[in-house]
């Protein structure tokens, strides 16, 4: 386990406004009661533990207060109306908004942890700042939306570890989000059933983690197969073949169902140039569509599965993210929808190649490795980025019980096998 060496509460430099809040939009609410995402970056910068302790944790406290003079937000507290009308927002109060920061060293073995071999789940939470717990008051609930944990690995590596609300705002909101609808008013009844609850680490997950690279000569192979047997898409991306492939595989590692048992496959879109009117690039709150695939069991452990399954979502991006009037259909049900999704076979993707975190620049060079922890709370889940050891190709995470994860292997390897 890591050992703590120092906790504290980083604010904003002085001289910073002393209010900001900001209301939820309806694209906010799907994620109002979703767990919090977890993040661990891996990055191997030697150091010993008197310069962690002297140069680099002294310059992040500083760093982090300088950044929240221009993202106040992420400093501040969800809030949460209990009896009350009133959407629910974002607060920063300067003289109690602070984000807490934890130093720590660990004594766990590095090359280990950032390998892609099957490792037990649990271990990578020794490396994640809890959440303070939701608090009551009188008229509302409040939570803080992200804390930080810097851990120092035998004084030679750093890993910085990050759970946050998926609904921090970090936005200029005014009104960049139009609800002709009133979406919100509708979201807002539907979430106002269901109290804030405090997050806790999903432990024992019973889960080991492991990553799979698909090179790109992978997935230009992928690509090839989908053409051959569907040659009127034209073109299909490296996401639709990679999500395809991983999704097919997952299905067939799993236990018997019946034939005609439902898989659902779902995945968020950054719709922000997508919706009309549009919202500015540099709109950083929640802009988030979704496609959504579904077949018959059989259907995807069949010998057509994958091609299947690659059109599909194909179809998905042409015809429902990619489409201004549709990537808004049935907004109003996405709170009940998430809900449902709960409770069916459903396989989700987390994270995205086109957001590469590895590079967030620190000084430490770019990160060995990026770890996802949030596909611990789902059943299930596979993480994607830019792979840091393939040009051009895509590293996916999961997170299985370990039989299935070794199944999965086997089908995985398998099938590039051609």
């Amino acid at each position: 386990m890591a050992t703590i060496l120092e906790t504290c509460r980083i604010p904003a430099p002085p001289g910073t406004t002393s209010e900001l809040s900001m209301p939820l939009t309806f694209l906010d609410f799907p994620w109002l009661h979703f767990h919090p995402v977890r993040r661990l970056l891996f990055y191997d910068y030697p150091c010993s533990k008197p310069y962690f302790l002297e140069t680099i944790a002294p310059k992040l406290k500083e760093s982090l207060s300088l950044t929240l003079k221009h993202y106040l937000l992420v400093a501040g507290d969800l809030i949460f109306y209990l009896n009350s009308e009133k959407m629910p927002e974002i607060r920063y109060v300067a003289q109690d908004s602070t984000v807490s920061l934890t130093i720590a060293e660990s004594c766990s073995g590095f090359d280990d942890i950032i390998g892609n071999h099957a490792r037990d789940a649990d271990q990578f939470y020794e490396f994640v700042a809890p959440i303070d717990p939701v608090k009551d008051d009188s008229e509302y609930q409040r939570v803080p939306v992200m804390a930080l944990k810097v851990t120092l690995f035998r004084g030679v590596v750093c890993v910085l570890g990050s759970p946050i609300f998926i609904v921090l705002a970090m936005r200029v909101r005014l009104s960049v989000i139009k609800d002709p609808l009133g979406i919100d008013a509708i979201f807002l009844k539907v979430i106002k059933e269901i109290p804030l609850k405090s997050t806790s680490f999903p432990l024992p997950t019973n889960r080991v983690r492991a990553t799979y690279i698909l090179r790109q000569t992978d997935i230009q192979k992928l690509k090839d197969l989908v053409l051959e047997k569907k040659p009127s898409l034209v073109q299909i991306s490296s996401f639709v073949v990679t999500a395809s492939y991983v999704w097919t595989c997952f299905v067939k590692s799993g236990e018997q169902v019946d034939d005609d048992e439902l898989e659902f496959f779902s995945f968020a879109a950054d719709i922000r140039s997508r919706i009309d009117p549009p919202v500015p690039a540099n709109y950083f709150g929640n802009c988030l569509g979704y496609g959504l695939a579904i077949f018959e069991h059989k259907q995807l452990v069949g010998e057509e599965g994958f091609v299947m399954a690659a059109e599909a979502i194909a179809d998905q991006i042409k015809n429902r993210v990619n489409n201004k009037d549709e990537v808004l259909k049935g907004v109003e049900n996405w709170v009940s929808d998430m809900r449902a999704m709960n409770a069916i076979r459903a396989f989700w993707v987390s994270g995205s190649p086109k957001f590469d975190l590895s590079n967030a620049d620190f000084g430490w060079g770019s990160a060995r490795k990026l770890e996802i922890l949030t596909i611990d709370e789902e059943k299930y889940s596979m993480s994607l980025c830019k792979s840091g050891d393939s040009d051009g190709g895509l590293e996916i995470g999961l997170s299985l019980p370990k039989a299935r994860m070794e199944a999965f292997a086997a089908i995985f390897d398998e099938g590039l096998r051609f």
